[in-house]
């Protein structure tokens, strides 16, 4: 291990970024000078959600017509399982 003493200090006395992570606690990076955020939360040039909030877009999956088309698609192949159990 080596004798040098680390100065940690300046570093340890920075402004903490203000956004809370997923599992709810605070983010404990420092933030970037002269924002509130680290550069992980906002801080960075393009970074953060895109307008109009594209990430919230809907797949369909679960739409009442897509669960209606797979509860027929279902029953068909149901049937079809137990027409062919009668033909053996």
């Amino acid at each position: 291990m080596s004798d040098h003493a680390r100065n940690t200090e300046a570093m340890l006395a920075s402004r903490r970024c203000g956004a809370k992570t997923r599992s709810g606690g605070a983010c404990r990076s420092p933030a970037v000078r002269g924002k509130k955020r680290c550069r992980m939360h906002g801080s960075a040039p393009g970074s953060g959600a895109p307008s109009e909030n594209r990430n919230a877009r809907k797949h369909g999956l679960f739409t009442g017509d897509a669960i209606a088309e797979r509860k027929q698609i279902r029953a068909l192949l149901g049937e079809a399982r137990k027409l062919l159990q009668e033909m053996k």
